[in-house]
């Protein structure tokens, strides 16, 4: 499967991209939301896990922009974010994306909840 994972936090982003390799994942890394708009545009991954506060656009704008492109309206987009408030999942979801994690990422636990979020079996 072709991840693409939308984190600006280098540990963050490490960490996803050690644990989708080991599962045997292709993992492209963004660090923002406009070059994760772009690079869902060239590599039209399987799924984006999608950081929702980034530096430039929020992970929601880069997430409705995704949904606007031809051919990535049924990606699976899982928001991760450390600001899981009241309301924040009905945002979320209305912004496109189909589930979302709540930082801090459980390195053992991820790919697990990822698969379970998107009906693979673990």
């Amino acid at each position: 499967m072709k991840v693409l994972v939308v984190e600006d936090n280098p540990v963050n982003m490490k960490l996803l991209m050690l644990v989708l390799k080991k599962y045997g994942h292709e993992a492209i890394p963004a660090i923002n939301g406009t070059e994760g708009v772009e690079k869902a545009v060239r590599y039209h991954p399987d799924l984006i896990l999608m950081d929702i506060m980034l530096p430039d656009i929020t992970g929601l704008e880069a997430t409705k922009q995704i949904r606007e492109i031809k051919n990535m309206a049924d990606v699976k987009i899982i928001a991760i974010t450390s600001y899981a408030m009241s309301g924040d999942r009905e945002k979320i979801i209305q912004a496109g994306c189909n589930g979302y994690f709540e930082k801090p990422i459980d390195p053992l636990k991820i790919m697990e909840d990822i698969q379970k979020m998107i009906g693979e079996n673990p």
